[in-house]
């Protein structure tokens, strides 16, 4: 655990045309398959285009009194800002740099990790205004424990969590912290967290039969097996006190305005301290990976010895 799980990305800022069309493919493969893997894929300034303007815009607010829930949430698909109210005008700018920076993000993630574009489902983008260091929060909703990310009300069925974020503070670091890889976390722990119990459930069929329905757009979509657990998973991990204390840690630090991409359902992560911070969330279903070997749920149904997708 001596080496930071992250790898430095550079080339994305040579000139367009720098390499031919299939070299590109094969860069962004590449990539693809070392966040799938694992590996925090770490760019030290702004690998898209967010205006100044527009992010003194986000740090300047009066947070308390434009009534912030947890963070500001923006839906892509729907163009819809929630999690703030307040005066009009200010969340009407609110909205639509949020509406930008989205756009700004998706646009570069379909040209980095190419092998993405267009079979996501695009998830949402957030802005989080507040320091993470010493809030007040229940212990399941607190980002300062270790953690893997599994979404109560939107199932990924086997799908992966890709996540980008970006420092927007400019002159402290957003302070994370990471452990060991999902495989060892889920050999050390999946069992004792219920994964046998929920892989052997005999409700499964009617979940599959469930599922069968979403897919005919009859009834909604269920969870599986696999969604099932993730979110047990994240609590078990922050509900257990000795792993929080006693897992091997590495502290890694991101630096101001710096971004980084990490699949957050396959490493198990922390942000100990930082404010101001922008996030986009893609949901890359499984026929979309390069290395699906790696995806989480392969490592369970390996540990579970059964499908836990349908």
């Amino acid at each position: 655990m001596q080496n930071l799980p992250w790898i430095m990305v550079e080339d994305y800022k040579y000139p367009a045309g720098w390499m031919g069309a299939e070299q590109q493919e094969a860069r962004s493969r590449a990539y693809c398959e070392l966040a799938e893997r694992g590996q925090i894929l770490f760019f030290r300034e702004l690998p898209f285009h967010l205006p100044v303007a527009d992010q003194q815009f986000l740090r300047e607010q009066q947070w308390t009194e434009l009534r912030l829930h947890k963070n500001v949430s923006y839906r892509p698909s729907e163009d819809i800002l929630r999690g703030v109210s307040g005066d009009a005008e200010t969340v009407a700018r609110l909205h639509t740099i949020m509406r930008n920076c989205s756009a700004q993000i998706i646009e570069f993630v379909g040209k980095f990790l190419s092998p993405y574009s267009g079979k996501w489902n695009l998830d949402f983008a957030s802005f989080r205004p507040l320091e993470e260091e010493n809030r007040d929060l229940p212990v399941h909703k607190r980002n300062d424990l270790l953690h893997v990310d599994a979404f109560p009300s939107r199932p990924t069925r086997g799908g992966r969590i890709l996540r980008v974020f970006t420092n927007l503070n400019t002159t402290r670091p957003r302070v994370w912290t990471t452990t060991e890889s999902f495989d060892a976390l889920a050999r050390q722990y999946a069992k004792a967290a219920g994964l046998q119990q929920i892989a052997e459930d005999d409700s499964f069929l009617g979940r599959t039969v469930q599922s069968l329905g979403a897919k005919l757009g009859i009834g909604t979509m269920s969870r599986t097996p696999y969604d099932m657990f993730m979110l047990r998973f994240h609590d078990y991990l922050k509900e257990n006190s000795a792993f929080q204390a006693d897992c091997p840690k590495i502290r890694m630090e991101f630096p101001p305005l710096a971004t980084w991409v990490v699949f957050t359902d396959g490493v198990a992560h922390a942000a100990l301290s930082g404010q101001y911070a922008v996030e986009q969330t893609f949901l890359i279903p499984p026929n979309a990976l390069v290395a699906p070997e790696a995806a989480p749920f392969r490592i369970l149904e390996g540990i579970a010895g059964r499908p836990l997708v349908s």
